[in-house]
């Protein structure tokens, strides 16, 4: 009995795979027709492209649509509105202010008046639920034309091609056509070229060009998506994400290799960044910042602790495809579609070195993946991932000379499993362990690195702001108040204080950007 049910149901599953496969030929890779059946109606818009070069007969722009349906599965542009806590939406607009400080004030006047505020997603538009065969046929087409056509791009590998300039998004922006009038506007870049077969010169002018038109707009870390092309061209301002983007397309437009590399968390400042890569003729990365700063010339002003690259396949080795317990991942680590370049910013990383941790607390039976935390605008951040082996884990090629904090996810939370500590340049760690039963006395004059004291004819120059309160913390399994004083132009004192900590002075009101900090021999050391 068990044998014939098993036979039947084998023979039912060959039946379905054949209804769903034999308009389109051969049987599809697995990911493929796992993207058509999540597609559900637009199913057929996606059997359109790969039958259009299955007729074509062009075996390779069928090979770059199997690749793009294939990874297209995690892909999409999900929309938002502002609420209060009482689930109403509420107005908003950035580009109804005219400055950053203009918002900033109106947005403490919105939440004065309806309380605290927060972005909720109201759709999400997958890529397979909506794209068009249109639109992935005219940028297949257009991708090809350029990696064809531009002298530029002839070093580059199909691999390369489909990695780099194939793609038809550069992060979660809305989709828009974007291929023709990109290729179409740098037509005739090759004829004011030195070496039209040097990417990085061509890039280089694309880049100039864009910085003419294109540029930086803080008011848009308050804009809940990244932005499509036609909101960037009418407005000419952005984030980081937005020029990052703007610079992939009007560069892959053009057979350049290019991509973007952020980090989630910086690891000695608060926020995060999102910069370019492009893969050079010598198939090394170059780190730029598109509408900013160009291949060669790029500098990172803080230190990542993890550096990672935007992809658009699949990364098989990424958490959210490995066997976990834990439901729920953080954020940033639960995509499908990045890989970790740290390696290749060693000269900002200061060395990568893989670091053994062993666990402080216990471990509940329900968990067994782990996290390494930077500390950013006042919270831990995940920012690293990695198995429990027994009270060990190891984290790979990570950072030196930064602030850590070993910790797990538990119910949506960073809950710390470990002390954290730093590395010096032989990697050897140093945990910050409170000793309370020894304690001292701090008299501390900043409350972040980049305003720390100075000394004035021998004299102690406190930077601290006179009639501010602050409160100051040390780090025992959580922050742990000392207590409050208020600022003058003397340095502010605490009296038994443990020693041996990690400390925190804050100031009343403040945005989080504070940086914590060692004591030893008198002075503030910064992390």
């Amino acid at each position: 009995m068990k044998q014939t049910v098993l036979t039947g149901l084998l023979l039912a599953a060959a039946v379905g795979l054949i209804v769903v496969t034999c308009s389109l030929g051969p049987k599809l890779p697995v990911e493929v027709s796992s993207a058509i059946e999540a597609a559900g109606d637009n199913g057929a818009e996606l059997e359109k492209v790969i039958a259009h070069y299955r007729t074509a007969g062009d075996t390779l722009k069928l090979e770059a649509a199997l690749f793009l349906i294939g990874n297209m599965e995690g892909h999409g542009y999900a929309t938002y509105d502002l609420k209060d806590t009482a689930d109403n939406v509420v107005a908003f607009d950035v580009s109804d202010y005219p400055s950053y400080d203009s918002l900033k004030t109106s947005v403490s006047a919105l939440e004065a008046e309806h309380g605290e505020l927060d972005f909720d997603k109201r759709e999400l538009l997958t890529d397979v639920e909506s794209i068009t065969a249109d639109f992935i046929i005219t940028q297949i087409d257009y991708a090809f034309r350029a990696w064809r056509e531009r002298p530029w791009a002839q070093h580059l590998s199909f691999d390369d091609f489909s990695q780099y300039v194939l793609p038809y998004r550069g992060s979660g922006e809305p989709l828009e056509p974007w291929r023709k009038y990109f290729f179409e506007k740098y037509a005739d870049l090759a004829d004011n070229m030195t070496d039209p077969t040097d990417p990085v010169e061509a890039a280089s002018l694309i880049n100039d060009d864009i910085k003419t038109w294109f540029t930086f707009d803080p008011r848009y870390y308050y804009h809940p998506t990244d932005l499509g092309l036609t909101e960037m061209l009418s407005t000419g301002v952005g984030r980081c994400e937005d020029m990052t983007n703007i610079t992939i397309y009007a560069m892959r437009a053009n057979g350049l290799a290019v991509t973007s590399d952020y980090t989630p968390a910086w690891a000695d400042a608060g926020n995060n960044h999102a910069w370019n890569a492009i893969i050079a003729s010598d198939f090394n990365a170059i780190p730029f910042m598109g509408a900013e700063s160009n291949p060669r010339k790029y500098k990172l002003n803080n230190r990542p602790a993890k550096v990672y690259r935007k992809a658009f396949s699949h990364q098989k080795d990424n958490l959210v495809f490995q066997d976990h317990k834990q439901e729920k991942l953080p954020p940033w680590l639960r995509g499908k579609s990045y890989v970790d370049v740290t390696g290749e910013y060693t000269s900002i990383s200061r060395m990568t070195t893989d670091l053994s941790v062993k666990f402080e607390q216990p471990i509940p039976d329900s968990v067994d993946i782990a996290y390494l935390c930077v500390f950013n605008s006042g919270e831990w951040k995940p920012i690293d991932w990695a198995n429990i082996e027994h009270e060990y884990i190891t984290f790979e090629q990570v950072a030196g000379f930064l602030l850590y904090l070993p910790a797990l996810y538990l119910n949506e939370e960073v809950v710390p499993c470990a002390p954290p500590f730093t590395t010096n340049g032989e990697f050897s760690i140093r945990h910050f362990i409170p000793q309370t039963d020894t304690i001292d006395t701090l008299r501390l004059t900043a409350n972040t690195g980049h305003n720390q004291w100075t000394l004035n004819r021998g004299v102690e120059q406190s930077l601290l702001t006179p009639g501010v309160e602050y409160e100051l913390f040390y780090f025992d399994d959580g922050w742990q108040s000392v207590g409050k004083a208020t600022a003058t132009d003397e340095p502010l004192v605490f009296d038994d204080v443990p020693v041996g900590c990690l400390y925190w002075l804050v100031a009343e009101d403040s945005d989080h950007e504070e940086r914590p900090f060692s004591y030893e021999d008198g002075r503030q050391g910064w992390w």
